[in-house]
């Protein structure tokens, strides 16, 4: 089964970095197995990156106030759409959140400029704007998988705004390489365990079914 195995972080270690809902496969932890993360590593920072996480999973923030080992990190770029602007934070108790101030100058090779700043001070303060956009993304991507299943692939359960799948009988690779020759773009990852999967983003509707479509068509 594909997912991530919480027993595999629970060895010794300086630092955990989990993301959460993971990419590439959208899958999401339960906030159950993060606190079982953290527990097993009281000493160590346990940093949550929740890039997807307004698109369907559990923030981690509510842990937040009884693990001061936990940071959460969060972006702009998804959800909020201003990937351009570079603009993310971090969620975390006092020594952590210090401890990031007094490297930032040393690591960040994205600071803010006041352009930024404003522009993410009104996506945060858009709460409509944000609910309505999440709220349709999050319709297309199910409508999506359902037309991928319909199809014969299997889809993973994504939390994300993009979905995993795989055609039994297709080599992810070729399915990749057909589309492209239809001008249609998706992502293949030629890795042992996940090499048949393709990584999909949700765009419009229009968009979907154009993928629907190519799909259709090479699937005979």
């Amino acid at each position: 089964a594909m997912g991530v195995r919480i027993a595999d972080y629970r060895r010794p270690c300086g630092a955990i970095v989990l993301p959460n809902p993971n990419a590439p496969t959208g899958i999401a932890l339960p906030l159950t197995e993060i606190e079982a993360l953290l527990a097993a590593h009281p000493d160590q920072p346990v940093v949550i990156d929740e890039a997807y996480v307004d698109f369907g999973g559990e923030s981690a923030v509510a842990l937040m106030k009884d693990h001061p080992n936990l940071l959460v990190v969060q972006t702009f770029s998804k959800s909020r759409g201003l990937a351009g602007l570079r603009v993310g934070f971090a969620v975390g108790q006092r020594p952590l959140i210090d401890a990031l101030e007094r490297i930032k100058d040393s690591f960040n090779s994205y600071p803010l400029d006041r352009l930024a700043l404003a522009g993410a001070t009104a996506a945060w303060e858009d709460e409509a704007w944000f609910a309505r956009h999440r709220d349709l993304i999050v319709a297309t991507r199910e409508r999506l998988a359902r037309g991928l299943a319909d199809l014969g692939f299997e889809v993973l359960p994504s939390a994300a705004n993009f979905v995993f799948a795989r055609h039994p009988d297709r080599a992810g690779a070729d399915l990749a390489a057909k589309l492209r020759r239809r001008a249609v773009l998706v992502r293949h990852f030629p890795k042992e365990r996940i090499r048949d999967f393709l990584r999909i983003s949700i765009g419009t509707d229009a968009e979907c079914d154009r993928l629907l479509t190519a799909l259709g068509e090479i699937l005979g």
